[in-house]
Formats: structure tokens, C-alpha cells, sequence
């Protein structure tokens, strides 16, 4: 009768466990991406559309100032070449800035990082990994309900980026639980505990 090798479990690898004999699941590395794209300009409707306006305002006024000095029979209503031209130039860069902020910011949020980037000319990456967040928050203002967009505010313990704004995403609230549970999912699968101090 040959009896069973008290140390043959203690000898088998983690690859000779099967089923429930596994100490824990292993990791699945595959990387699931939940948004990528640039924010929505509708996000920042508030904030553009005073962009937008003070754009026009400044590109009318010159004309607007000739054709009403000129009704007063002015000699010479309008004003410098070169002023009127600095208005109109002023007043188009004015009303680029919320287009161009949209296609200058890019969000990549995925299962295990954010990755957050920016620039025109050169650009520059920061990831944020999702087990450094501390905390997320959500805020979608009347405006942004309207046009169903909204910003999540990630608080992380990382150093170069302690506060992440997410703005101008749309469908933000399932994106917002959806980040808010893989927070907590590769916490546990880190053993991250947090500590008071």
C-alpha cells in the first residue's frame, strides 16, 4: 500500500491548481477602454458662449463706431486700419478659444489608468492609476443636464497629479459609477489599504 506524499501540495505550482483549489483568481491584465475622446464643447457651454460673444462684440464694434460717426457726418469715422484689424484678430482668437480648448484635451479612461492629455504643438501625457485615487466626485450642472454632459473630479494620493478635472464628458453619470467601482475592484486586487494619518 503506498500512502499519499504529505509535501506533494506543498510541491505543486500555481499552474497545477485547478478550479477551487486556486489560492485567488489571477489578474485579468486585458484592458478595457470606457471613454476616449475629447470633452464635449457643449460641456463647456457656459463658459465658450462668453468666449463667443465678447469674440463678436469686439469684431462688430469697429463698424458698429464708423456707421454711427459716420450718420453724424463725421469727417473721418472710422478708426485706424491697424486698430480695426487688431479688433478683428482679437475678436476671431476669442472665439477659437473654446474650439480649440475641446481638440487640445484628450481623455483616456480605461479599467486600470487615466490618461490625460494636452497641448497643440507638443503634447503632454499624465496617467493617473486608479489605485492612487483617494476620491471621485460628480457635478453636472443645469446646463450640462440640458446637454447630457458633465465632470468627474478624480482626488489622488499620486504627486503629479493630486486633481484631475474630467469635464465636458458625456454620459457622465454611468461612466462616473462604472470608474467608481474599478476603483475600489484594483484596490483589492493591489491590497491597497488606506491609512489614516
Amino acid at each position: 500500500m503506498t500512502r499519499p506524499d504529505p509535501n506533494a501540495k506543498a510541491n505543486r505550482h500555481d499552474d497545477d491548481f485547478e478550479g477551487g483549489d486556486a489560492p485567488h483568481k489571477p489578474a485579468d491584465d486585458t484592458e478595457q477602454v470606457y471613454f476616449d475622446g475629447s470633452p464635449m464643447l457643449r460641456g463647456e457651454i457656459g463658459r465658450g458662449l462668453l468666449y463667443i460673444l465678447g469674440g463678436l462684440l469686439l469684431i462688430a464694434l469697429p463698424i458698429v463706431w464708423g456707421v454711427w460717426r459716420g450718420r453724424q457726418n463725421e469727417p473721418n469715422p472710422w478708426w485706424p486700419w491697424y486698430v480695426m484689424l487688431a479688433c478683428v484678430v482679437i475678436g476671431l482668437i476669442l472665439v477659437s478659444i473654446p474650439f480649440l480648448w475641446a481638440k487640445t484635451v484628450r481623455y483616456r479612461i480605461g479599467n486600470y489608468r487615466i490618461d490625460f492629455e494636452r497641448g497643440i504643438f507638443s503634447k503632454s501625457i499624465d496617467t493617473l492609476e486608479l489605485w492612487h485615487v483617494d476620491d471621485l466626485s460628480f457635478h453636472q450642472s443645469f446646463l450640462a443636464r440640458l446637454f447630457g454632459v458633465g465632470t468627474i473630479t478624480v482626488m489622488s494620493n499620486d504627486n503629479t497629479t493630486p486633481q484631475l478635472n474630467l469635464r465636458g464628458l458625456p454620459n457622465p453619470r454611468s461612466l462616473f459609477e462604472t470608474l467608481r467601482q474599478r476603483v475600489i475592484a484594483v484596490k483589492r486586487q493591489r491590497g491597497v489599504i488606506k491609512m489614516d494619518t
